[in-house]
């Protein structure tokens, strides 16, 4: 079995992805999660080290002078996302393949990098109204907040015909099915 492999997904924030991840991760596929790096504060019950490598602004652009990064974005004024070349090299180190859960440009810019060596998934929702249900239902952000997703949103959807696959989510299980067959067929588990 050929291991790491790169599978990068991306998605308008709303849309399930990391529901998607959080399910591919549990299923005994050769797969690790690349916590990326952000600095914009922690939400809910979100630590260091696990769900993010949470960095102020200015350790952030400390990191991109250094060269640290394998992609980052400056995604809203002063809150920057990218992923971490050492993250990618601890996994890859241990034999595993590597999933990413990066906005779309990020997404772009690591299978602009790998090329056929990585898997892009795009993550869609059913409808923009779906997407404010969703973003409004789960409460962590500012009625602002969610109109910036929103129409950020409308953006990142025109970049779906760059990713490999396309992966409506109006079901989550569904979804997380038809990722599950879509990764283990990648990178070759037979799991």
């Amino acid at each position: 079995m050929e291991t790491g492999k790169p599978v990068i997904f991306s998605a308008p924030s709303g849309s399930g992805k990391s529901s998607v991840i959080h399910y591919l991760l549990l299923q005994g596929l050769p797969l690790q999660f690349s916590i990326s790096a952000t600095s914009r504060a922690p939400r809910g019950n979100e630590r260091d080290g696990v769900d993010y490598y949470f960095f102020t602004p200015e350790e952030f652009r400390s990191h991109i002078e250094n060269g640290d990064f394998l992609e980052y974005e400056e995604v809203y004024k002063d809150k920057f996302y990218g992923t971490l070349k050492s993250e990618v090299e601890r996994i890859t180190g241990a034999g595993k393949s590597v999933v990413f859960d990066v906005d779309v440009v990020g997404g772009c810019n690591i299978k602009k990098f790998y090329g056929d060596r990585a898997l892009s998934v795009f993550i869609q929702p059913p409808s923009m109204d779906e997407l404010r249900r969703r973003l409004e239902k789960r409460g962590t952000d500012a009625p602002e907040i969610i109109e910036d997703r929103l129409e950020k949103a409308e953006y990142e959807l025109s970049f779906a015909p760059a990713f490999d696959v396309i992966i409506i989510n109006d079901s989550l299980i569904k979804t997380q099915e038809e990722a599950l067959k879509i990764v283990r067929n990648f990178i070759g588990s037979e799991k």
